[in-house]
């Protein structure tokens, strides 16, 4: 099957009108995709995106069309043949490259054409993308990943070795996840821009929905914060779990200081407490506010800065992210590494499209690599699931096996003609 041609659409919904994903940075979102389409001579097409909050969504899908002569043309089967040949050859392009290496716009535009291409891979196969991966074997796993510049955190014979110890029990696994799903958590009840009377409503329709773990954002005024968790505490009561997430905002030192404050409220992890590429400035926080647990990774822009995390002890949860990793490929090496450092993986995915990316890679990471769900959770948002073909399904707090060939990724043709910028219906208006 070739490659034949590939669109780039400029998605935007405006959230901002109800502040939904609002928090101490990002004040006023529009979740957007900057969404590539394959097509081919087969009849199939490979769908993927990359999440920003607006302006600037047209920049990464100018940076799309800088990869366009990698794919075009190609066979499918010869990019999945060497799948990690291919990445590292997105990845370490020349020209390109110097843009990065390996983060920012170019590596959000490189995580979209790598995600279509898994899409559409799975689509060949007539399997959902953690399927695809389930049935892997570890050698086929182990040579879809660049294990450039990770070496000495794990070595390709170290995670065949990891992939093999559970290769013999992932049928029991596989059937369990299709039977109970995966667990997740809420960000939909504590957007920062939220009333206490909003929060209050959301935190008692989430009970009543079966969730036992809730995140807050954090990050505006000290006394806001406390009133703010204290309320959500009292509502969902002393026994689930509460989390804080304060995007990046404070100093280390105030970082410390602050989620010392609210710690009394039994805080299950504190989520990107400081600047994302401070690694040891998380290792002097997680150190610091143990044993509240430090979570980060969605603005970790690749393998090498998730291996300091690990190699410096600086996280508790390792929150992969879909697109600020170079797509699938990328995101096998990170949970890898987790793995081998002890470290749960609870991804991110409070955007457009993310819900439906990473829940695949969790349900792998529970058949194929550490046999486990406990201590693990997927994040989930309320927000833009009925735009997707495939929304994700959630039943009392857990994400449901995907059923459908593919990575689940695909917007409705609708959608695509309302909420194109600047010219779809919803922006016109």
């Amino acid at each position: 099957m070739k490659i034949t041609a590939l669109s780039v659409l400029d998605l935007r919904f405006p959230t901002s009108r109800d502040q939904v994903g609002s928090d101490a940075v990002h004040k006023d979102p529009d979740y957007s995709a900057a969404y590539v389409i394959l097509q081919t001579d087969g009849g199939l097409e490979g769908h993927g995106l990359t999440f920003t909050v607006g302006r600037g969504n047209e920049v990464c899908a100018a940076a799309i069309e800088s990869f366009r002569h990698f794919v075009v043309g190609r066979d499918l089967r010869d990019i999945t043949s060497d799948f990690g040949g291919f990445w590292h050859a997105l990845a370490g392009e020349s020209q390109l490259r110097w843009l990065g290496p390996e983060k920012g716009v170019i590596h959000l535009a490189l995580a979209a054409i790598v995600n279509a291409v898994w899409d559409l891979y799975g689509k060949a196969e007539g399997k959902p993308v953690w399927k695809l991966l389930a049935d892997m074997t570890p050698a086929q796993l182990v040579s879809c990943i660049d294990f450039h510049h990770i070496t000495d955190a794990l070595t390709p014979d170290e995670a065949i070795s990891m992939l093999e110890r559970q290769a013999r029990t992932k049928a029991a696994r596989e059937a369990e996840l299709l039977k109970n799903g995966y667990p997740a958590y809420t960000t939909s009840v504590g957007w920062l821009g939220y009333s206490d009377e909003k929060i209050h409503r959301l935190c008692q329709e989430a009970l009543a929905d079966g969730w036992t773990h809730f995140k807050v954002k954090v990050g505006g005024k000290p006394g806001d914060d406390l009133r703010r968790l204290s309320a959500v505490r009292a509502a969902i009561g002393p026994h689930h779990k509460l989390m804080i997430d304060s995007n990046q905002r404070w100093d280390v030192d105030e970082a410390i200081a602050r989620i010392k404050e609210l710690s009394h409220l039994d805080l299950w992890w504190a989520e990107e407490p400081t600047h994302p590429d401070d690694i040891l400035g998380h290792a002097r926080i997680a150190r610091a506010i143990a044993p509240v647990g430090v979570a980060t990774g969605e603005h970790a822009a690749n393998r090498v800065i998730f291996k300091q995390l690990l190699q410096a002890e600086a996280i508790t949860f390792c929150q992969i992210d879909s697109c600020r990793l170079g797509g699938v490929n990328e995101n096998l090496a990170v949970m890898l590494m987790a793995a081998k450092f002890g470290i749960r993986v609870c991804p991110h995915a409070g955007g457009v499209g993310l819900c439906e990316y990473v829940q695949h890679l969790s349900m792998f990471d529970f058949i194929g690599i550490t046999g486990t769900m406990e201590g693990r959770v997927i994040e989930f948002v309320d927000h833009l699931h009925e735009h997707f073909e495939e929304p994700v399904v959630i039943r009392r707090g857990r994400y449901m096996a995907p059923a459908k060939p593919g990575y689940s990724i695909t917007i409705k043709s609708d959608s695509r003609t309302k909420y194109r910028f600047p010219d779809g219906e919803i922006w016109r208006q």
